[in-house]
């Protein structure tokens, strides 16, 4: 990812640039979501539909990696390559769900937790402020789910490998759930801290 830090701890200073190599692929993975659906809901062709899931994760490692050592972070990369990652997990939920492989109500809680963080991006904007850092937990998260969807996929794609991969991706699944919901309500409880203690831009703070 795009939030990568130094050897020192720190987190190198982000740029202003738009066309860089790890942005380049984060777009890529973003124009791979399209193909994904129609790969799994109109041609039910799932083995290329696992093969574009997993490019994804590889271009995702790979533009984290090309930031460090191409000293190539940028404001729109920690913006872009969060939300391309967000926006696979909802999808890959919708195909599956679709697909009835994954039960509705698991979807209806990770999509509900998005909207509901949403409009907590609204709170640090009006303060002049920059978006919440990312959790190292709602890291863990992510590649918990960027791990379970796939193994599910392959165990409707490949069915040789569904007695170890479909309990790998149910376990994966469940923790991964578990802690996108707890790191929601941090990020919740972040949102609503700034808000009580920080003032709009241009309002006084209440004496």
């Amino acid at each position: 990812m795009n939030d990568a830090t130094t050897a020192t701890g720190t987190a190198p200073a982000a740029s202003d640039r738009i066309l860089t190599v790890p942005n380049l692929l984060s777009l890529v993975r973003l124009l791979g979501i399209p193909l994904f659906l129609w790969l799994m809901l109109v041609r039910h062709a799932d083995g290329w539909a696992l093969a574009v899931l997993v490019l994804s994760g590889a271009t995702d490692w790979a533009d984290g990696k090309l930031a460090r050592l191409l000293d190539q972070t940028s404001r729109l990369g920690a913006l872009l390559d969060p939300l391309v990652d967000r926006l696979y997990i909802v999808t890959t939920l919708v195909a599956l769900v679709a697909r009835d492989i994954v039960p509705w109500w698991i979807a209806a809680i990770l999509i509900g937790r998005e909207l509901v963080l949403a409009p907590t991006l609204a709170v640090y904007r009006r303060r002049g402020l920059p978006p919440p850092d990312v959790l190292y937990l709602g890291k863990g998260a992510t590649f918990l789910l960027m791990c379970a969807l796939p193994l599910l996929l392959l165990a409707l794609a490949v069915t040789a490998t569904a007695d170890i991969a479909e309990p790998l991706g149910w376990a994966a699944l469940i923790w991964g759930t578990a802690l996108y919901v707890w790191t929601g309500a941090l990020y919740l409880y972040r949102a609503v801290e700034t808000a009580r203690v920080t003032p709009a831009v241009g309002r006084p703070r209440k004496p």
